[in-house]
Formats: C-alpha cells, sequence, structure tokens
C-alpha cells in the first residue's frame, strides 16, 4: 500500500509540474512584455519631450543664423554698420549745420559792425554838417558886430545913443557865447599864421619880434574851427 501511494504521488508530482512551469513561462513572458512596453513607453515619452523642447526652442539656431548671416566681413554684424553709417550721416549733418551756423554768424557779425560804422559816420557827418551851417550862419553876422564895434569907437554926445549901442553889442556876445563862437586873442601876443592874417608889418625897437601891435578886425572861432582869422599889425 506505501509503494502505491508513493507511485500515486510522483505520478501527481510528475503531472503536476509541466502545468507550474507553463504558468512559470507565462509569467515569466509577460514580465518580458511589460518591460518592453515600458520601454517603448518611455521611449516614445522622450521622443515627444524632445519634439516639444525642438518647437519651444528654435530661436537660439535661427539667432545664431542670424548673427551668421549679419557678421560681415572683419567680423562685425551687419546691425554695427548699419548704426555706423546711420552715425556717419548724422554727423555729417550735424557738421554741415555747424558751419551754416558759422557761415551766419560771421555774416551777422559783419552786418553789425558795417552798420555800427555807418552809426558812427552818419554822425560824424551831421555833426559836421551842423558846425559847418553855425559857422557859416555866423560868419554872416560878423559883419553886423564889426559895425557895432566902429559905432562904440565914434565919440557922441548922446548918452543914450550910445547906451544903446553897448546894449546890443552885449547882447550880442552873449549870443555868440551861447553858440559857442569865441573871439581871438590878438593885442600883445605873437604871431600865429593859423590864427592871424597879417596885413602889416612895422619896425618897433619898443615892441618884441613878431609882437601883434595892432588889430584890424577881430577873429573868431567856433570850438576849434577857425571861422575868421583877425586880421593884424605885426612888428618886427
Amino acid at each position: 500500500m506505501d509503494e502505491e501511494r508513493k507511485e500515486t504521488l510522483k505520478t501527481e508530482e510528475s503531472v503536476n509540474t509541466p502545468a507550474e512551469s507553463a504558468e512559470k513561462d507565462s509569467s515569466v513572458k509577460d514580465t518580458d512584455q511589460e518591460q518592453i512596453r515600458k520601454a517603448e513607453d518611455q521611449k516614445a515619452a522622450e521622443g515627444d519631450e524632445s519634439a516639444k523642447s525642438a518647437k519651444e526652442s528654435p530661436e537660439p539656431e535661427s539667432e545664431e543664423k542670424d548673427s551668421e548671416k549679419d557678421k560681415g566681413f572683419f567680423g562685425k554684424t551687419r546691425k554695427d554698420g548699419k548704426k555706423g553709417k546711420k552715425l556717419s550721416k548724422e554727423e555729417e549733418k550735424i557738421t554741415a549745420l555747424e558751419e551754416e551756423k558759422a557761415a551766419l554768424n560771421d555774416r551777422y557779425l559783419r552786418v553789425c559792425a558795417e552798420y555800427d560804422n555807418f552809426r558812427r559816420r552818419s554822425q560824424k557827418e551831421k555833426d559836421n554838417l551842423y558846425g559847418d551851417v553855425k559857422a557859416a550862419t555866423v560868419t554872416q553876422f560878423l559883419p553886423v558886430y564889426d559895425n557895432l564895434e566902429r559905432a562904440l569907437k565914434q565919440g557922441t554926445e548922446d548918452e543914450a545913443y550910445r547906451k544903446g549901442v553897448e546894449m546890443i553889442m552885449t547882447q550880442f556876445n552873449t549870443t555868440l557865447e551861447k553858440l559857442g563862437v569865441t573871439p581871438i586873442e590878438c593885442l600883445g601876443e605873437k604871431f600865429d599864421p593859423a590864427l592871424h592874417n597879417a596885413v602889416m608889418h612895422v619896425e618897433d625897437e619898443e615892441k618884441g619880434e613878431n609882437e601883434i601891435v595892432e588889430v584890424f578886425q577881430k577873429g573868431f572861432k567856433l570850438g576849434d574851427k577857425v571861422i575868421r582869422f583877425a586880421m593884424v599889425k605885426v612888428a618886427n
């Protein structure tokens, strides 16, 4: 009986072992397939991530290409060259404007200088013209002065007449002074050809050389300008 049981147990073991081995084989196969699937899924995920990253970051490559395209002959970018050209054009415009400004400023200064010279020249001509007109006008009244002076030298018994002439002469002298006209000193002075006109000459040991001893007609000056020379007699 024991032997039969042993044989049955062996047979059962022999029958059960193939099934178990099959189950084991199938489980191994399932695990291998799962690992393969996981690996494939991981590869697919990595591929998707790389594709996304490639789509999201295309700029560095394009920027590098653009930078390579923009590089010039000397390694400088074309943008810098364009900026340099723009700066050079702007500098040329600035220099042109500065030159135009300098030319206009020089022209302005020249016009101001010419106007200042014209103003001074016109004022000088005006002053000279006024002086010439005044001198010519006063010269026309000097014969009246000479006649009043001769009238005072003549003796008269009419004191009222004489006093009237003296008053007129005083008023005449005051008017000449207001106009800037002064008489030229002559008697006792040395002869000066710039002021005097010698019409007679006399020898007199008591008088000095070229001394004026007599005045025939009084001379006058308007400022520093002689409007009438004094007519005199000179000794020695």
